[in-house]
């Protein structure tokens, strides 16, 4: 498995406790493969423990991440979470690590992501990460307390969704993320990211993100990694894994033009562009 594999070659791979949650078979055709899995699963070594829980059920990737995260947080304080399509760079824990106790204290910053859009540093900026008012699912971490103040279930949902101005700028971070929470209100996904981001958003929270991503998603990327096709909108300024200390800022604020940049990457009209290509490539 190339998550496991990468995840093993990290500098900090051998201080790390390493908790792997297998979810359970979703029908009875899935049963061998679920089999084989955890049978892979049992031969991992490389990290200080490793620790596999199995599921007998299907709970789902949503249940299985909020159920498994809350086991891990609240046992050490803080966590950093990988799902099985992620490739890490070799110094992902190191700077996972570093941000998650460097930034520890800072209560408007509710995650650290690893995975970070091809932006432009902007002139004069010397920070290694920004500020961005949308988390990623791919590779990040949290605290215990930040992972505490997220409302699962959306309670406000039937205000919410009468309200424009708060729609609009829901929406300033992602012309998709009104529609992907509406669809889980209506019972049509079961996404536990977008709960997570709207939760940071009404609590007027930031993610820290890196310049050079140290995650690379080969669930949607290996295709282009191998050229077959020429164009998408993930394509990742990737670091070169060498960086063991990064250059993190105490006095960490939104940067405007960084804002504008990372929209770009969610509004309508890209995301159109990225699926007709993706369609024509195929």
């Amino acid at each position: 498995m190339q998550t496991v594999d990468a995840l093993r070659k990290n500098y900090l791979a051998s201080q790390s406790d390493l908790f792997i949650f297998s979810d359970g078979a979703k029908c009875f055709e899935s049963e061998q493969k679920v089999k084989q899995v955890r049978s892979f699963l049992k031969g991992i070594d490389g990290f200080k423990s490793v620790q596999i829980i199995e599921s007998p059920t299907n709970k789902g990737l949503a249940n299985s991440i909020i159920s498994g995260v809350s086991q891990v947080v609240t046992q050490f304080g803080k966590v950093i979470v990988l799902e099985d399509d992620l490739v890490t760079t070799p110094n992902f824990l190191s700077y996972m690590n570093h941000a998650l106790d460097f930034y520890e204290n800072n209560k408007k910053i509710i995650s650290v992501c690893g995975y970070g859009l091809k932006i432009k540093k902007p002139q004069s900026y010397n920070s290694d990460v920004y500020l961005y008012g949308r988390s990623s699912s791919w590779g990040w971490g949290t605290w215990e307390d930040q992972w505490a103040t997220v409302d699962w279930e959306v309670k406000d949902w039937l205000v919410f969704k009468k309200d424009k101005k708060k729609i609009s700028d829901f929406k300033k971070n992602g012309s998709d993320m009104y529609n992907l929470l509406k669809s889980v209100m209506e019972g049509k996904g079961n996404s536990w990211a977008i709960r997570f981001c709207y939760s940071q958003f009404k609590q007027q929270k930031y993610s820290v993100i890196p310049f050079y991503s140290l995650v690379e998603n080969i669930g949607f990327t290996k295709e282009g990694t191998n050229t077959k096709f020429k164009f998408s909108r993930f394509k990742i300024d990737l670091d070169n894994g060498e960086k063991k200390i990064f250059i993190l800022d105490d006095y960490l604020v939104e940067n405007e033009e960084i804002r504008k940049m990372c929209y770009k990457y969610n509004n309508l009209i890209i995301r159109v562009y990225s699926r007709v290509r993706y369609m024509f490539e195929f």
